[in-house]
């Protein structure tokens, strides 16, 4: 393997396994530490790396460089796509390759894969889970909810919903310094739910940070970010979002907020629907036809 070739295993584990026979004792260890410790490679420098493994900046660069990688950035790129699945637009051609031109071949695809996500739902140890994170999130002193991209508009849902039903919550979807802001009142008491996918990029990185020194409890929804924050999460809700190397897809975790809500509101029904008394009587002062179109539905 040369130092410029581009290394395309099945999964970056197995390329580090093929490469360690050849390696020196010290690049064998590592190499290990690559994939042990992956949060750590993608997130800190060649030094802090070095720091962690008990060895030398240039021995990190060495190792990538020995295990085919043209540079640290590389492996890093490497490590990422193997965790996500190829980039977007690789999913999606992906996706298309199976589907074709047929929209009956796309509705088909969509429906099984709904399916298959609400089978996972419908196990009786994420039915146990899911009551526990209800549980939590239900004797709170505050929520958060915490989701980026597309994981942002269904925290910013759930929160509009949780609200509406009487228990107070906050979004978490700035990304950049931005989230620095809407973390400023996470503390004891508090419980965050958090919707987020490997690897572990900065805003992730940071939320847990405040959730530990605050002891918040996090509970998780994802299909791929749980082995990497093990330890850090009280729950993790293993939401599948499609098939692997596919479009992404959230229908799963909808149906999980959408329940969530029902549960919740179940904990304690008089107040849930005395905040949407009170939410209808709100429409009401703001516009006077409001009662003609139907404000006594739920939401």
């Amino acid at each position: 393997m040369t130092a410029t070739a581009r290394p395309t295993p099945s999964s970056f584990d197995e390329l580090v396994d093929t490469a360690l026979p050849g390696l020196t004792p010290a690049e064998q260890r590592m190499a290990r530490f690559f994939v042990e410790q992956k949060e750590a490679v993608l997130l800190a420098s060649a030094a802090q790396i070095a720091a962690e493994a008990g060895t030398s900046d240039a021995t990190v660069v060495r190792t990538a460089r020995s295990l085919g990688f043209e540079s640290l950035s590389h492996l890093r790129e490497t490590l990422l796509s193997h965790l996500t699945g190829s980039t977007p637009g690789g999913r999606l051609r992906r996706t298309l390759e199976e589907t074709g031109d047929d929209a009956g071949a796309a509705l088909r695809h969509v429906l099984t894969t709904h399916r298959e996500a609400l089978e996972v739902l419908a196990a009786p140890e994420v039915q146990e889970c899911f009551g526990r994170v209800v549980d939590a999130l239900f004797s709170a002193r505050r929520r958060y909810v915490f989701g980026i991209g597309p994981s942002g508009s269904l925290a910013e849902y759930a929160a509009l919903q949780f609200n509406r039903i009487g228990l107070a919550t906050g979004v978490l979807s700035a990304t950049g310094i931005g989230l620095a802001d809407q973390l400023l009142d996470v503390g004891a008491g508090d419980a965050i739910l958090m919707i987020a996918y490997a690897p572990i990029y900065r805003e992730v990185a940071v939320t847990l940070d405040v959730a530990d020194q605050g002891r918040v409890p996090v509970l998780l929804v994802s299909d791929s970010l749980g082995p990497f924050v093990h330890g850090r999460v009280a729950e993790v809700l293993p939401v599948p979002r499609g098939r692997a190397g596919h479009l992404s897809m959230h229908a799963g975790t909808l149906v999980l907020i959408e329940a969530m809500i029902i549960a919740l509101a179940a904990r304690d029904r008089d107040a849930a629907l005395a905040s949407l008394e009170m939410l209808g009587a709100q429409r009401g002062k703001i516009d006077k036809l409001w009662l003609k179109r139907g404000a006594k539905k739920t939401p």
